[in-house]
């Protein structure tokens, strides 16, 4: 095994998106999923800047800092750090993202997680998405390795799908408590312990 590549909602983050819904409901509980959606799919694969996300649903005023409060909410994820610091050196490791470009920037560049990875791939970035096999062939591409070196975690069945259709291992961080039939591991510990025997 040469590399691992890891998603970031769910996986390196505890918020796997499921939350921004609700989150924006609190504010306008009348706006539906679909209409909360359209516009944050637009930005994940960057049609719309992210700030046009908040407008679009109907926010008002200073949508930096509105933004803002948002993504402040999301926390790394338990044993991240402990796991990454543990296998650098020892393999690759790239991110493979949905999300938008100014998302997805803020988030790394809070946490300070740009300098734990050889490669990084943002649909906001990349204008693909999961479970678009392209973004998967473009990132093992990147990284200089063969498809069967790697390993991809994700908290998404169609994505680890996507991830095995071009020959990677998979495996299925359950951070959302999901049924799933392939490997699983419930934390960073057990994959790190378990499937990479560190």
């Amino acid at each position: 095994m040469k590399a691992i590549i890891l998603d970031m909602y769910g996986v390196i983050v505890k918020q796997t998106g499921d939350d921004f819904v609700p989150y924006v409901q609190q504010t306008f509980p009348n706006v539906s999923a679909d209409e909360i959606y359209e516009p944050w799919f637009r930005a994940n694969v960057g049609e719309i800047p992210s700030l046009e996300v908040w407008k679009s649903i109907g926010f008002q005023g200073d949508l930096e800092t509105i933004e803002k409060d948002y993504l402040d909410t999301i926390e790394l994820s338990d044993g991240f750090i402990d796991f990454v610091e543990k296998i650098r050196g020892k393999y690759k490791l790239a991110i493979i993202s949905n999300d938008s470009s100014r998302w997805s920037k803020y988030l790394r560049e809070k946490f300070d997680i740009n300098r734990h990875f050889d490669v990084i791939s943002i649909s906001g970035d990349l204008k693909i998405q999961k479970p678009d096999e392209r973004i998967f062939l473009l990132t093992i591409e990147k990284l200089g390795v063969n498809a069967e070196d790697c390993i991809y975690i994700d908290d998404r069945e169609g994505n680890l799908e996507a991830a095995k259709k071009v020959g990677m291992k998979t495996v299925l961080l359950n951070s959302r408590n999901v049924s799933y039939e392939g490997v699983s591991v419930d934390s960073f510990d057990e994959l790190a312990k378990e499937i990479l025997s560190i």
